[in-house]
């Protein structure tokens, strides 16, 4: 479905100084609120090049479109040819995988998001930490607006909530040696292997739950995002795809190790650790050379190139291993053109691709939605997405709450140490919401 309310009216842009930024941050979230759409994007200082804003949001609804798989990708298309000279926001489903890679899904999806929505914002609003800028009608009233409030409510229920996973732990062990043998057999080389843990009917505030998320686990790619009933709180670390002038790059993170924040010495222990390992080195330049072909589909010739092998990072919970590759786009690629290419990502699906989705949906439980799949802005310059990882998922009608965490899963893998692992990259998380307020 195509919504379209453009008006034919000038947007004004006007920058106003701000305090902290961090504090302003808060400001502008509580103000977000009172709209049924918006996009929230978030870097909280990292600047990991290449890098473009601190804090960029959109609110309310000047044009979308939202669409189920089938043929949503050149309805998207058409959509983004309207204009060329404005801002859309918005997100790409995992199950847009059936569309691109003639695959199904039976599994249910009790979050609901749809599989593709975009929207051209009302209000545009920029951020650094000297001054916010505001596109608007009137930025002055949208600016007083903000300044207005700052009440901060609780980000979970009054009592702990219980969280439930979709396999007991000897079921996922189980699992991981059927994949095993499945690597073993030639099926595929790696693959990304999800658990949903999952809460039901609850009720959080999600701005009060994503600073509460933002202060135990800032990322560079977090976001908060509305669309009416349905939420991402999310802490992302990984850049999915960024669209600069003629070139483009993608981050993929494979290797993950935990910190060991009250110890430097064990800490630097732990990134050398990752470093070395085999495991990790193995899952990364997999996904490194399934990124270069992707890109290779789209780029001129000889201009792929890997610009970051084995990067150590580290972030407030974990060290993380990622890897940059860009090259130059050929002449007349659309966007679509670039998603039909790289998406879904290879650092979530595994090598050979379109095996290892299938082997996912035979294997996983439940549809993965929006986890998985990216989230993020085009602009009149380019565009930019993240990767839906180290995300809440929050159906406020129903009180249905997942936030599912995986591995990469390869021949060496230890299937204790990969649910650890994935308990890992959801205790931040876990710890927002069985605090009590």
């Amino acid at each position: 479905m195509i919504k379209d309310t453009t008006k034919t009216r000038r947007k004004i842009t006007e920058s106003f100084p701000i305090p902290a930024i961090g504090h302003y941050k808060e400001k502008v979230l509580n103000w977000l609120n009172q709209f049924d759409t918006f996009c929230f994007l978030d870097n909280h200082e990292y600047a990991i090049p290449p890098h473009s804003f601190e804090c960029l949001c959109a609110a309310g609804v000047e044009d979308s479109i939202e669409v189920k798989g089938g043929v949503a990708l050149d309805l998207l298309q058409a959509f983004i040819d309207r204009s060329t000279d404005r801002y859309l926001f918005g997100h790409l489903g995992y199950d847009l995988k059936n569309e691109i890679g003639q695959l199904s899904s039976t599994h249910s999806d009790p979050v609901g998001f749809p599989d593709l929505f975009f929207f051209e914002p009302q209000i545009l609003l920029w951020m650094n930490d000297q001054e916010i800028t505001i596109q608007a009608d009137d930025p002055q009233i949208v600016f007083n607006e903000i300044n207005r409030g700052n009440k901060k409510k609780s980000g979970v229920p009054s009592s702990p909530p219980t969280t439930k996973s979709r396999f007991t732990k000897d079921e996922y062990i189980s699992v991981i040696r059927k994949l095993k043998e499945h690597i073993l057999r030639g099926d595929c080389y790696e693959i990304n292997f999800c658990q949903e843990f999952f809460l039901e009917k609850i009720t959080i505030d999600p701005v009060a739950a994503y600073l509460d998320l933002s202060k135990i686990s800032p990322n560079p790619f977090s976001a908060l995002y509305r669309l009416k009933d349905q939420w991402l709180i999310g802490a992302s670390p990984e850049r999915f795809l960024k669209k600069e002038g003629s070139k483009i790059i993608s981050q993929p993170i494979k290797g993950t190790s935990k910190r060991e924040t009250g110890d430097r010495v064990k800490d630097n222990a732990r990134k050398e650790e990752l470093l070395q390992s085999a495991k990790d080195r193995a899952e990364n330049v997999m996904v490194v050379d399934l990124v270069r072909n992707d890109l290779a589909r789209i780029c001129k010739e000889g201009t792929v190139k890997v610009d970051e092998l084995y990067g150590i990072y580290s972030f407030p919970q974990v060290h993380q291993m990622i890897s940059t590759v860009s090259g130059d786009l050929e002449e007349g690629i659309r966007f679509t053109d670039m998603i039909r290419a790289c998406f879904p990502m290879g650092s979530m699906t595994g090598a050979p691709k379109k095996r290892v989705m299938e082997l996912i949906e035979k294997y996983e439980k439940t549809k993965r939605g929006l986890f998985s799949g990216a989230l993020g802005y085009i602009s009149p310059d380019g565009f930019d997405f993240n990767v839906v990882i180290r995300s809440m998922l929050y159906n406020s009608a129903t009180g249905y709450l997942s936030f599912p965490a995986g591995s990469g899963i390869t021949f060496y893998s230890d299937p204790e140490k990969e649910w650890e692992e994935c308990r890992m990259k959801a205790e931040a998380i876990r710890h927002v919401l069985e605090k009590t307020s």
